[in-house]
């Protein structure tokens, strides 16, 4: 029997289901955690007196770790497992939302959100690579893609949370909420989330053939009674040498680029819609409005990439959703003010700009080998919040330029096409090759 090929081969088991779920709760609640500093950053700045600058440092601390997180933590999770990283993660995550609770001035908060943003970062990468590989392969970007749809399902319920909970018991009770949140997580985690099989056939930390077998037997498949023999130089391969090798370098570098690029454009549209609106002429509540309607649109644009993708190559489809995103950016920055135009367009922005963000996590799940795909995925994440950073930033001095709607809307949309060409141009995947060309074990053994 072929273990590598129980699950990418055969149907969607209950089991499986199951632990795709999980993923769905966990990031649904990191889509809280992180934006839970939005909606209660009015209360903070009035009780503290905080001037924009610094609240714009305070936004910037949660990013700053999710990013680092994303780098430097999530690659343990191929030398030490995907399922002991989100525990981790989760406990980081619980005693980073109890602090912010607790603090009491500017740099003890700014501090609590970086902790905060490091759990967050570190956790979304074993969670697109625990989607992935517990999902068949018909099915695997589908269910990449409702993984990532629940991180803007969950800001949105942080939204509505947040308004009873502030206005009935204060700020800090926001993120106490979402402390004992996060500690809930973790005995479902513990109980219900299984290790991934592919680590355990690649990596075979201790007692690695009985948890195997014990996988097998909740997939209902026969036991194995052996494991692929691994050598030393195999257990000590470095992730990052894969990602920078000659076979894998020129994916690294399009992906993490295509990335940054993606983010760029979503947090330019998210973050400055409304203001944008409300400059235009509209009125505060349509500024709001437009800026939901891309929340909304988002989730809309991440389901149709999830239910396309069963039928048409992912990558063409991505790319698609990237020039449309282009085409409507450059449109909405030369409409007029009329409302029902601006806030169609707003959806529309999000539904293009939220597929073609959804679908690159689901293009980084299948482009790299199981013992780096964590790593991979960490660092493309990582590098695309250097554009979720410098999107906003960026925009902001365009407008305090002088540029105009529709000139600044064009520049910031034209990028989408650099990053259409890379996905289109995307080296396709050869599992293993990389680690074999130094010296490595092919990662796609058969077990005997």
């Amino acid at each position: 029997m072929d273990v590598s090929r129980v699950i990418s081969e055969g149907k969607m088991s209950p089991f499986q289901l199951k632990a795709v779920a999980v993923c769905l709760i966990i990031n649904m609640l990191d889509g809280f955690d992180v934006l839970a500093i939005a909606f209660a950053a009015p209360a903070i700045a009035s009780d503290w007196s905080l001037p924009p600058v610094e609240l714009g440092i305070l936004f910037s601390a949660g990013l700053a770790g999710m990013m680092t997180g994303s780098i430097f933590v999530a690659p343990l999770a191929d030398r030490h497992g995907r399922r002991t990283l989100i525990l981790i993660c989760l406990i980081i995550i619980s005693i980073g939302m109890l602090a912010t609770a607790a603090t009491q001035n500017l740099t003890q908060i700014i501090f609590t959100r970086l902790v905060t943003g490091i759990g967050v970062g570190s956790m979304l990468p074993s969670l697109n690579t625990m989607v992935a590989e517990y999902s068949s392969d018909r099915r695997r970007r589908l269910a990449v893609s409702f993984l990532q749809v629940g991180y803007p399902v969950g800001a949105i319920v942080a939204g509505v949370v947040s308004v009873y909970l502030i206005n009935r018991f204060g700020w800090r009770s926001v993120f106490v909420f979402g402390g004992f949140l996060s500690i809930l997580m973790l005995p479902l985690v513990y109980f219900r989330l299984p290790e991934s099989l592919d680590f355990l056939l690649n990596r075979q930390p201790r007692n690695a053939l009985r948890r195997v077998n014990t996988l097998l037997r909740q997939l209902r498949q026969p036991e194995v009674s052996g494991l692929p023999q691994l050598t030393d130089e195999n257990a000590n391969i470095s992730g990052f040498s894969v990602l920078t090798s000659s076979t894998y370098r020129a994916r690294t570098l399009f992906i993490c680029v295509a990335f940054l690029i993606t983010l760029s454009a979503w947090y330019f549209v998210i973050n400055w819609t409304p203001k944008i609106l409300v400059d235009a002429g509209l009125s505060l509540n349509a500024g709001i409005s437009g800026g939901l309607l891309i929340s909304v649109g988002g989730v809309a644009g991440g389901l149709s990439l999830g239910f396309l993708s069963t039928r048409f190559r992912l990558r063409r489809l991505v790319a698609t959703f990237m020039l449309s995103g282009a085409v409507v950016m450059t449109l909405f920055g030369q409409l007029d003010t009329q409302l029902s135009t601006m806030l169609v367009t707003a959806f529309a922005l999000g539904f293009c700009l939220a597929g073609a963000m959804i679908g690159l996590y689901a293009i980084v799940a299948d482009a790299y080998p199981a013992a780096v795909r964590s790593t991979g995925t960490g660092w493309a994440i990582g590098v695309g919040r250097l554009g979720a950073v410098s999107g906003p930033y960026v925009a902001g001095l365009l407008i305090a330029a002088g540029w105009d709607r529709a000139l600044y809307f064009f520049a910031l949309a034209i990028p989408l096409v650099v990053a259409m060409i890379l996905v289109l141009r995307l080296p396709g995947r050869r599992s293993g090759p990389a680690v074999q060309t130094q010296g490595r074990r092919n990662f796609e053994k058969k077990v005997q």
